[in-house]
């Protein structure tokens, strides 16, 4: 029995140093691999995928629901044509690889669930239920369309916030000598968001060998942000004329400031007249109702006083 004890526990120890030794193997082979695709594509961080929410799992089961009615959706294309929809899903960075016909299957999946929502609650008796019989099946039209057309425009916007702080990293970069090409390699590391995604698109399509005004106009077609499209465009004409790239660069960054700051200050002429109707039609009536109603408390109060005194 002894002896069938210390050979398990010698057996224990020789593979579980067997597990030490190829997990420092697989270590190892992991670092030279990462090495290798940070050499090749230029990024550094590669986290572990994130664990997918409640909600992400029930869009993507739409999805799949939505290569079924895919052929019906590209019939009934009322407000959401082919070519607007690919330019919506192009616009908001194509959001978990919804393709057109995806997009068109899923409108008419989530009609079809208005519609079975409708005339359950007109079943069940639910005020106006009638109204919903056909509120339900548009509200579940237009949903998709409002929410990807609400992504693209978020993306733009984010877009537009971030390019002047991109721009003037690029043109310090580009003003020590280094290349366009490596200096967007290097800045991209360390933005999120559209910035990191587009430009990273670029460069991979400059090593696939695409031709750099043809990836240019790419950018453009992704991308309808007024500011970034005065950005790609100077670049194509500083590239057709020779002109600085750093230049560039740091004009565009100068230029898109001033922008935003007159985007503030048109966003705050904007707010005036909004908070003056707010207070107009909403504070000032309430404030009176108030006050009218204290008033006519304390009088019928005082009259109830006088009738009891007097005979």
């Amino acid at each position: 029995m002894d002896a069938l004890i210390i050979t398990c526990v010698f057996l224990f120890l020789l593979l579980f140093a067997i597990c030490l030794k190829e997990w420092y193997r697989y270590s190892i082979e992991k670092q030279k691999l990462l090495t290798h695709v940070h050499e090749v594509t230029g990024h550094k961080n590669y986290g572990v995928r994130k664990k997918e929410t409640s909600s992400e799992r029930l869009v993507k089961r739409l999805l799949r629901y939505g290569d079924d009615y895919a052929v019906m959706g590209q019939r009934i294309n009322f407000f959401s044509e082919s070519h607007e929809v690919e330019d919506w899903l192009l616009k908001a960075g194509r959001p978990l690889d919804l393709t057109v016909a995806q997009f068109q299957g899923v409108k008419i999946f989530m009609a079809l669930l208005g519609i079975i929502a409708g005339t359950l609650f007109f079943i069940l008796g639910f005020p106006l239920s009638h109204l919903g019989l056909i509120a339900w099946p548009l509200v579940g039209y237009f949903l998709p369309i409002l929410l990807l057309k609400n992504k693209a425009r978020d993306r733009q916007n984010q877009l537009r916030y971030d390019l002047p702080e991109f721009l003037d990293t690029v043109s310090v970069t580009l003003q020590a000598g280094v290349s366009l090409d490596q200096a967007l390699r290097e800045v991209i590391k360390f933005f999120d968001g559209p910035i990191r995604e587009e430009f990273s698109r670029f460069n991979q399509e400059l090593d696939l060998g695409v031709q750099r005004e043809k990836a240019y106009e790419q950018l453009l077609r992704r991308n309808d942000n007024p500011e970034f499209q005065m950005l790609i465009k100077a670049l194509i004409q500083g590239m057709r004329l020779g002109v600085p790239i750093a230049v560039t660069f740091k004009a565009q960054a100068e230029n898109m400031r001033r922008i935003r700051k007159e985007l503030i200050k048109e966003k705050a002429a904007k707010a005036s007249p909004k908070v003056t109707l707010i207070t107009t039609f909403v504070v000032t009536p309430t404030a009176i109702i108030l006050i009218g109603g204290l008033m006519v408390l304390n009088i019928l109060e005082n009259l109830d006083l006088f009738s009891g005194i007097m005979p």
